[in-house]
């Protein structure tokens, strides 16, 4: 067997396997370019190389196509390498391999001239040159710029230049002339480096474990001399063989990307960073600084809350924050396998968030319940007091009648329990219902409006989201005038969110008081019930005050 020719087999079609699979993955990238000529140009040659040694008598053409896009390939390389920095240097580098394309196409024409080595000593020599140039112009990229070009000038000396090529021992042919071409685009491509260690590795690590269980399978096939007459019987043992085989296969590959991910990738537990992000919650600020601090540790990164505004990468959190990271650790790229476990660590940072906010929710609203009705009166004692009084009252009396049923309706509005979302239509029922009592209570002093279009009564809102700030306005703007006021209510639906405003003509009052007037408390339920999507906006002046709150309609339903 020709060792030699085996070994170049072999390097080609890894090479067309390799250079296809990473093709593929640089054509999702639009701005790649002239990445993808130079990765085609290398598959090209394995593809032309493959041809040649398969035939008896290539056809001439081939073989000049492939010693042309090997000449090629190296102003690409040499092209990339200067990012648009060299000028003059990257013209005569493609000048330099069009010069060395031409003798190749003579060949064809005159079959009897040996005129590729005289062009590939060209290739060798002026890219030779051409580099070191290029090293007293380009310093920001020589890394890259020598690392590359050396390799692919060892390839085209070490080999290409060589008397008896088919000759050349097996050890020669995998160092240089395969493995110089995979390593110079390594080198060169950089900027793509999470496909080379993610995709392109995990593809490499599959693809050999494939080869190794061919491999054994066809050295079991020859040393148990089947030769295709077996008996029914020896032949569904082999099948079932075959198929142990396969199912042995699944396991060793599961095996190796694990070990790919816990060796290369050095990636941490997955199911301990989720349990820890399970932890309780008790103050939004200090779980979400918590969590950014797991997730730091978890990448190897420093990691930040941020707002939605940041416009960096980053996974969102709750609709409205974002955990941004830096850089890795020892020049670690973040792979497919650690963003989707960021992404599962979003969602289990959400379900924290939305529990607490939705605990948190129901005992503000309990809180809201109390400050509205003391809670140590008895509900059934409370509504048949109500109905006594009701019945006590002439009919005659139907203000005081009317003042009873309403005072009923506010009352069971405040203690129910069960609802956290109501429609905005049965809020206002409750807060005409107040307005009708104070009307009774201060007479003319009291001036109301209120103005509400169709669509928005529909819309749900957090129980007791209005009528406090209508409590508010009468309590603190209207109440403590001689001369009264006017509290005006105005509801519409725009711009995909309900507005609703509040406003009253009394001496306003300054920000300190907030909390006094009980904003606090409807603020904190709109931002728990919305994420921080809704918002409530306070303006008051000696003309009056007003209070606004603004609920994304499409949440909200």
């Amino acid at each position: 067997m020709n060792a030699s020719l085996l070994v170049n087999a072999l390097g080609h079609l890894a090479g067309v396997l390799l250079f296809g699979i990473f093709m593929g993955l640089l054509l999702q990238d639009r701005a790649a370019g002239k990445s993808v000529f130079a990765a085609g140009l290398a598959l090209a040659w394995n593809v032309a190389s493959l041809i040649v040694l398969g035939s008896d008598s290539p056809s001439a053409w081939v073989v000049a196509a492939g010693f042309s896009v090997l000449s090629l390939l190296p102003a690409v390389l040499f092209d990339l390498c200067l990012a648009e920095r060299g000028g003059i240097l990257v013209r005569l580098g493609y000048a330099l391999a069009g010069l060395s394309i031409a003798p190749h196409i003579v060949e064809v024409f005159r079959p009897d001239t040996d005129l590729h080595s005289g062009a590939l000593t060209a290739i060798t020599l002026g890219f030779g040159g051409l580099t070191a140039a290029a090293a007293f112009q380009v310093r920001g990229n020589m890394p890259r710029l020598i690392g590359t070009m050396s390799l692919f000038l060892l390839a085209m000396s070490f080999v290409h230049l060589g008397d008896g090529h088919a000759e050349q021992v097996w050890s020669q042919e995998l160092a240089f002339h395969h493995a110089a071409i995979p390593l110079a685009l390594l080198v060169l491509l950089q900027d793509y480096r999470f496909i080379l260690l993610d995709a392109f590795l995990r593809f490499l690590a599959n693809f050999l474990l494939a080869a190794l269980f061919v491999a054994a399978g066809v050295v079991a096939w020859r040393a148990g001399g089947i030769t295709g007459t077996e008996t029914p019987f020896r032949l569904a043992l082999l099948l079932m063989g075959a198929c142990l085989v396969l199912v042995v296969f699944a396991l060793a590959r599961g095996y190796v990307q694990r070990l790919l991910t816990l060796v290369v990738f050095r990636r941490p537990d997955e199911a301990a960073l989720l349990a820890a992000l399970r932890m309780p919650v008790r103050n939004e600020e200090d779980y979400l600084a918590a969590a950014a601090g797991m997730l730091g540790r978890y990448a190897g990164a420093d990691a930040s809350i941020e707002s939605a505004s940041a416009g960096q990468a980053s996974v969102a959190v709750g609709g409205a924050r974002f955990v941004n990271f830096g850089r890795r650790t020892g020049g670690r790229r973040y792979l497919s396998e650690d963003l989707q476990v960021l992404q599962h660590a979003a969602g289990a940072i959400a379900e924290q968030l939305d529990l607490h906010r939705e605990s948190e929710t129901r005992r503000l609203v309990s809180h809201a319940e109390l400050r509205a009705l003391q809670s140590q009166i008895h509900p059934h004692f409370l509504f048949n007091a109500l109905n006594a009084l009701y019945g006590m009252i002439p009919r005659e009396a139907t203000g005081a009648r009317d003042t009873v049923l309403n005072l009923a309706d506010i009352f069971r509005y405040f203690l129910e329990t069960r609802k956290t979302m109501v429609p905005l239509a049965e809020e206002l029922r409750i807060v005409k219902a107040y307005l009708d009592i104070e009307q009774l209570r201060l007479g003319e002093k009291l001036l109301t409006e209120i103005r509400v279009a169709p669509q928005a009564l529909g819309v749900q809102i957090p129980i007791l989201s209005i009528q406090p700030l209508v409590e508010n306005a009468v309590k603190h703007a209207i109440a403590p005038l001689a001369a009264g006021g006017l509290v005006r209510l105005e509801a519409e639906v725009r711009d995909s969110a309900l507005y609703v405003t509040v406003s009253d003509t009394g001496p306003g009052f300054p920000a300190a008081t907030r909390s006094g007037v009980g904003l606090e408390n409807v603020e904190r339920r709109l931002e728990l019930s919305y994420a921080g999507l809704a918002r409530l906006v306070i303006d008051s002046g000696p003309d009056g005050s007003s209070v606004s709150i603004q609920i994304p309609v499409e949440v909200a339903a």
